[in-house]
């Protein structure tokens, strides 16, 4: 009877065991940053978005020139001219120092926006091929082991050359 007990006791622990281990759930990683890197769309998107970029610095250097310009000239001519004038001046100096000031803002929030709305539909499908493919391949879970991405240990598969497949490249 003892025997018996014992036995009886082995098999739930050992079903138990065993269904707990097929429970445990599927855990794969990807390099997002990597993947983000290698796209061709983000490649492209980078491009645009550098050279909107230069297309800004060009006129804002061109506006700190002017006024540089501006300001040595009217240092060099303060003595000359009248005192009205010099005052005309200086606030002719401190309105284009606004100007520049508002026009640096004003590029900046706006290639901010130009990357996020550049940035989102890429974004949104490599997420989309990341979802496919661990769908595909039955994981419940993956990680993003990129640095920073908050995973200690990357030792399950590695999904990125799949999702570089779905995606095309």
């Amino acid at each position: 009877m003892k025997q018996m007990k014992s036995l009886l006791i082995a098999a739930i622990l050992f079903v138990g065991m065993s269904q707990a281990v097929s429970a445990q759930a599927k855990v794969a990683h990807i390099n997002v940053n990597d993947l983000m890197a290698a796209m061709p769309d983000m490649k492209a998107a980078n491009a645009q978005l550098e050279k909107l970029t230069k297309t800004y610095d060009t006129d804002y250097n061109a506006m700190v020139t002017e006024f540089r310009t501006k300001v040595a000239q009217y240092e060099k001519e303060a003595a000359t001219v009248t005192e009205a004038v010099n005052e005309t001046r200086s606030k002719e100096v401190q309105d284009m120092q606004k100007r520049i000031q508002e026009y640096q803002q004003s590029a900046s929030k706006e290639l901010q926006q130009k990357q996020e709305d550049t940035y989102k539909p890429i974004i949104d499908k490599a997420k989309a091929a990341i979802q496919k493919v661990a769908k595909a391949k039955g994981y419940q879970y993956v990680l993003d082991s990129s640095n920073g991405g908050g995973v200690l240990v990357a030792d399950g598969p590695d999904l990125t050359a799949d999702v570089k497949k779905e995606l095309g490249f």
